[in-house]
């Protein structure tokens, strides 16, 4: 359903730059949406990407900076999509 290649890692913050491919059909509903206590940014490279938890498509350009507790997904793609994400796992909410 999709693959990921971490970038880059930091390993004394835990910040990673990380790409995800979904493949054509890829819907991850089954997993549910998602929410977690630090801020991540994404970026669609290619293809496109429906978030159930805004309602929306993400194409190819759009942008995403997620703040720490905010819920996104179940996704679901019909022609693929590669996501760039970046993620501040230590700036979690105090």
């Amino acid at each position: 359903m999709a693959e990921e290649i971490t970038l880059s890692i930091d390993t004394v913050t835990g910040e990673y730059t990380r790409l995800t491919r979904f493949l054509p059909g890829a819907d991850t509903s089954s997993f549910g949406g998602k929410t977690h206590a630090y801020p991540e940014e994404v970026f669609i490279v290619s293809g496109r990407l429906y978030d159930q938890a805004f309602d929306c498509w993400l194409e190819a350009g759009d942008y995403a900076s997620r703040p720490p507790g905010e819920r996104h997904g179940p996704f679901k793609t019909d022609v693929g999509c590669v996501v760039l994400e970046v993620s501040f796992p230590n700036r979690v909410m105090g």
